[in-house]
């Protein structure tokens, strides 16, 4: 689904500038849920970026789907740290957004908007948001308003999710609640993920395969397979293998931090 090779970014002029990532190369397979961990300032956002066509290679190529990344990919969908919902639309409103936006169904929505209407509203249940949906974004809680966002980010049916950083800002209880949640709307749909994270613990449950990245200018220094059996429960996080996988990816990172 996704094919970054030998990718270089630099922003800035001669005099100033920064390589964000250099040389790098990676591959995501279709269906696959991947994770990005690294030290801060590593480019992992960068990729992000990078893989969404919002900003293009110095050198090297990125493909999503099998076509050449030279602008923004409407094929994904994406989620961040902060909800980010409009808070003078209601919860379903917002997660409605990106129907009147993208094609083909910005062409269809005042049409088809009841039809539209289900879909978020199943959605919303789907991630514990039932009847919420007439509320706005203030009537929620942190965790609540991310679940939003989450539904936000998968109306429109994206075969390819991206995800930076979404579960940060919450509290320890709530991150695993979604982390469980994000677990079985992936089995559910089926989609490609990338998941930017500094969370070893929450790439090591989610994901099929973890990608780490050197220090900047950064570049994949390691690709670890999470060969942990499906469907995982939150119990996995305390059995060796699971806290093996944690303990292999923070020496790396310590290691190449160091470098």
């Amino acid at each position: 689904m996704v094919v970054i090779e030998d990718v270089t970014l630099t922003y800035g002029g001669a005099a100033t500038a920064v390589t964000a990532v250099q040389g790098t190369t990676l591959t995501v397979g279709r269906g696959e849920f991947a994770a990005v961990v690294g030290p801060s300032g590593c480019g992992k956002s960068t990729l992000m970026r990078l893989v969404t066509g919002l900003v293009k290679p110095t050198l090297g190529t990125v493909s999503v789907d099998g076509a050449l990344v030279t602008g923004p990919v409407k094929i994904a969908g994406m989620a961040f740290q902060n909800a980010n919902m409009l808070p003078w639309r209601t919860v379903i409103d917002n997660v409605m957004l990106p129907l009147e936006i993208v094609q083909p169904y910005r062409s269809r929505y005042r049409a088809e908007k009841a039809q539209f209407k289900e879909r978020a509203e199943a959605l919303l249940a789907t991630v514990g948001l039932g009847g919420f949906g007439h509320r706005f974004p203030w009537e929620l809680s942190g965790g609540m308003q991310q679940r939003a966002s989450l539904c936000r980010s998968l109306i429109h049916e994206p075969a390819l999710l991206m995800l930076d950083e979404p579960f940060a800002a919450l509290d320890a209880f709530t991150r695993e609640e979604l982390w469980c949640v994000m677990r079985d709307l992936w089995q559910r749909l089926h989609f490609t993920v990338i998941l930017v994270t500094h969370d070893l613990r929450e790439a090591a449950f989610l994901a099929d395969t973890i990608h780490v990245m050197s220090a900047r200018p950064g570049r994949i220094v390691l690709t670890k397979k999470v060969d942990l059996p499906r469907p995982r429960d939150l119990d996995v996080c305390f059995e060796p293998a699971f806290t093996d996988i944690v303990h292999e990816l923070r020496g790396k990172i310590a290691e190449v931090r160091q470098a």
